[in-house]
């Protein structure tokens, strides 16, 4: 090869070079999802599979809480929250005070569920039980049929739209004992109840595994049916929240996950129930 012959070459690869260093990288856009640990797995699903089609979108989804996932929308932190509960009042003047109209969009239908160790023979409880165990005045398991053992209380923490659900289908606003164990997600209280014989928690339905009994409330188990025709008595949907209504990438996600044949599987697929067929 001439030296003419390289140096033609040497400089053409140069420029390629250059251009290809100069040609920017291909960005995704970057949806941060935060809020409910009950929502999370439906939306871990969901993303996973909307991602997989979509290459041009990075959906960065992380748990909290209900009112963790609400601050951080109100706070410009996050475009979608997850929430297990409706907002209040108070989060919603607040919201509105620092430019945010949140709207509510249900994607889910959810089952909140008592739960105790397998090995306890209590099938179901009432209502009425159910919030006498937890104000503290129902304390042992012979209180309702089972064995002569101190129940062990265990309850969601009060940043949880889990704990906010129950304390208004259940709790009636009589307030939780002191003594009960709290807890920071669903999955903290099914560890909590399998290893312990004598524990009551509650769940949302997704989180049923194994590990733990799920109790019928009265004469009614839980079930997708009894929780659509809210036969079952602590149903409750699930939430995201926007900064208005969605648009570009993710408006597509809520549209992907609300449709029937795809994000609606997802939500059926971890556990939970999808909503009803308009």
């Amino acid at each position: 090869m001439s030296l003419q012959s390289f140096m033609k070459k040497t400089l053409f690869t140069l420029l390629l070079g250059a251009t290809t260093l100069a040609t920017p990288a291909f960005a995704k856009e970057e949806i941060v999802i935060n809020g409910s640990t009950t929502v999370l797995p439906v939306m871990q699903k969901a993303a996973e599979s909307y991602m997989a089609i979509n290459n041009d979108v990075d959906l960065v989804i992380s748990g909290g809480g209900s009112g963790n996932g609400i601050k951080a929308l109100t706070d410009g932190l996050c475009q979608i929250a997850m929430s297990s509960r409706d907002m209040k009042d108070n989060e919603r003047e607040l919201a509105k005070k620092k430019g945010v109209d949140p709207v509510r969009i249900a994607v889910a239908v959810d089952a909140l569920l008592p739960v105790v160790h397998p090995s306890n023979p209590v099938k179901s409880l009432t209502l009425e039980q159910l919030r006498g165990m937890y104000a503290g005045e129902i304390t042992n398991w012979k209180q309702v049929g089972g064995p002569d053992k101190t129940i062990a209380v265990i309850s969601r923490d009060t940043s949880s739209g889990t704990y906010e659900s129950w304390n208004d289908l259940v709790m009636n606003k009589v307030k939780v004992a002191p003594s009960a164990l709290l807890q920071a997600s669903n999955g903290a209280v099914v560890q909590a109840v399998s290893k312990n014989p004598n524990a009551i928690g509650y769940i949302g339905f997704g989180y049923l595994d194994k590990s733990v009994k799920g109790l019928d409330i009265g004469s009614i188990k839980a079930t997708a049916e009894t929780a659509l025709a809210r036969q079952w008595p602590v149903a409750r949907e699930l939430f995201l929240f926007t900064n208005g209504q969605p648009t570009g990438n993710t408006q597509k996600f809520i549209e992907y996950l609300l449709d029937p044949q795809k994000g609606q599987k997802a939500v059926a697929e971890v556990g939970f129930i999808p909503l009803p067929k308009k």
